[in-house]
């Protein structure tokens, strides 16, 4: 997995999994769930800033796809946002050769993509929809690069942080991120304490409540 590790509160994502963050996003009140947007492969995993690109419908028969690539710095996530069109990839093959070979941290599409063996192949995590082998070329056109983007219902700004694992994507809004942080590292600390607690015999109702497991996710907590 490829992360930024100049970027601390990247790195401190890095070592949290979905479903702690989740929580810490509805303990929260924020909506950072992309719905329905999963791994092509269970084992990626993914952090680092969103670099946001926007496609919509071609009005000509070669719209631009994909050539803002050679500006997409190391350890970024693109984030594409295909109104979650899915009659076509917005992905492929040489996408993930380049992305790879420069260092991103990983796509997440809302949308399809495809040729899934080279990404399993080369450990490039890519998180969308589904997949499927048509393409997009002729078919979408880049619309604009760096804008706020809609990924699974979750608004994306540049520069948010984005977690995928085999659970699906969180998205860290940057003006929220170290205080999701913080508390998404104490229920982890809190579940992780819970669970050694069963593991050395005592009960689930008292772990649980010795814990406060049921108010973790809880605003008024």
């Amino acid at each position: 997995m490829n992360i930024d590790t100049n970027d601390a509160n990247v790195v401190r994502a890095s070592r949290l999994d979905c479903g702690a963050l989740s929580d810490a996003l509805d303990r929260l009140g924020i909506v950072g769930q992309c719905y329905k947007i999963k791994p092509c492969d269970p084992s990626f995993r993914l952090t680092g800033r969103a670099y946001t690109v926007l496609y919509e419908p071609t009005t000509i028969e070669t719209g631009n796809v994909g050539e803002y690539m050679d500006d997409v710095p190391p350890g970024r996530v693109i984030v594409i946002d295909n109104r979650g069109r899915d009659e076509m990839g917005t992905w492929g093959n040489i996408l993930t050769e380049l992305a790879h070979h420069r260092g991103m941290a990983g796509t997440v599409i809302d949308g399809n993509n495809r040729d899934v063996a080279l990404c399993r192949e080369l450990g490039y995590p890519i998180f969308s929809h589904d997949t499927w082998m048509r393409t997009g070329k002729g078919r979408i056109q880049l619309k604009a690069l760096e804008v706020p983007v809609i990924i699974g219902g979750v608004v994306v700004n540049p520069g948010d942080i984005l977690r995928g694992d085999a659970d699906g994507v969180v998205v860290l809004p940057k003006v929220r991120e170290a205080e999701l942080l913080d508390v998404a590292e104490h229920i982890a600390s809190q579940e992780k304490q819970l669970r050694d607690a069963i593991r050395g015999g005592m009960r689930m109702d008292e772990a649980r409540k010795k814990y406060r497991y049921h108010d973790l996710q809880s605003p008024k907590y």
